[in-house]
């Protein structure tokens, strides 16, 4: 895709496939939750026919390119990578006139990927095999993740997108498709949640994948012993309100922003049993950051004591 086209994405389309609507909106601009810090007064605003964004408490704006380079503290290369692969075989027109929802997550609303033609869908699988490449390890290993557990969970998926060819650690969803990760490339080839069945009576919910493996990584377990949701988006959240009214409790590891906390607020009015443990992360984004800044403070330590600096 061409620069220009990339620029044409809508802002507004963009933060919809990350589940992330405007608390108020008209048909020239939305006024968002700042989807980077905790902002409780709507004070992002997207003008839809400029299609640029300012952020009135942190003094920041500009382009989908700008915001993307935010959200996921990347270059402006890598912002530019994202946005081609994730977009690049799909109209940019259905991005800019496309009909979003303007409400929040609930479980009585529907479901607002049914309306929208799937970015990922132009992905084609070519290989799914262990984990090897040398560049997925070090990946995994600056997000701190054990190796041997993402074999056990993750594959190496190889994939191509207007033929040309990429890979990156892939964890299969219940639908057969699978989340895409590496470290230039977030989607997806098709969007559904992840369920591991213990047949027990308590089930770990978390936002993604990440964070699942961070939490079998920091409790040293290969696998879960009780039975464990992976939403990989939280749109899909409403899909699993017959399942969650089964187990006696839930323990939920949600990201720690506005989206996560309204989830957890609605969760907790729906059932008897949630005990909300991003209270462990308070401080971070959401798990994955706690283990990798956990992982840095070691660092810092094996240093001292051997006398290097850190």
């Amino acid at each position: 895709m061409a620069l220009q086209e990339i620029k044409q994405i809508s802002i507004r389309q963009y933060l919809a496939d990350l589940g992330i609507y405007p608390a108020k909106d008209n048909s020239r601009y939305g006024m968002y939750n700042s989807p980077f810090r905790e902002d409780h007064n709507a004070s992002m605003k997207v003008d839809y026919p400029k299609n640029l964004w300012i952020d009135y408490g942190a003094n920041e704006g500009g382009t989908l390119i700008d915001l993307v380079m935010r959200m996921e503290h990347c270059s402006l290369h890598e912002a530019i990578t994202t946005l081609e692969r994730k977009y690049s075989c799909t109209d940019v027109g259905t991005y800019q006139s496309a009909n979003i929802p303007t409400s929040n997550f609930s479980f009585h609303r529907k479901n607002p990927d049914s309306d929208l033609k799937s970015p990922e869908s132009s992905i084609t699988i070519q290989n799914v095999q262990s984990i090897s490449n040398p560049a997925l390890i070090e990946y995994m290993n600056e997000r701190r993740i054990s190796i041997d557990i993402a074999r056990i969970h993750c594959s190496e998926v190889h994939y191509s997108v207007n033929d040309k060819p990429y890979y990156a650690v892939g964890f299969q969803n219940d639908k057969g498709g699978y989340e895409l990760r590496s470290k230039y490339f977030k989607g997806c080839t098709s969007k559904d949640l992840t369920s591991v069945n213990r047949n027990k009576d308590h089930c770990l919910l978390f936002e993604g994948f990440m964070d699942y493996l961070s939490f079998l990584t920091i409790k040293k377990l290969q696998n879960s012993p009780v039975d464990v949701i992976v939403l990989n988006s939280l749109t899909n959240l409403p899909k699993v309100k017959n399942t969650l009214e089964l187990y006696k409790s839930i323990s939920t590891f949600l990201d720690n922003d506005l989206a996560g906390k309204r989830a957890v607020q609605e969760l907790e009015s729906i059932y008897k049993d949630v005990i909300d443990h991003s209270f462990l992360y308070i401080n971070y984004k959401d798990l994955n950051e706690y283990l990798c800044h956990q992982g840095l403070i070691q660092q810092q330590d094996i240093k001292k004591k051997s006398g290097l600096k850190p």
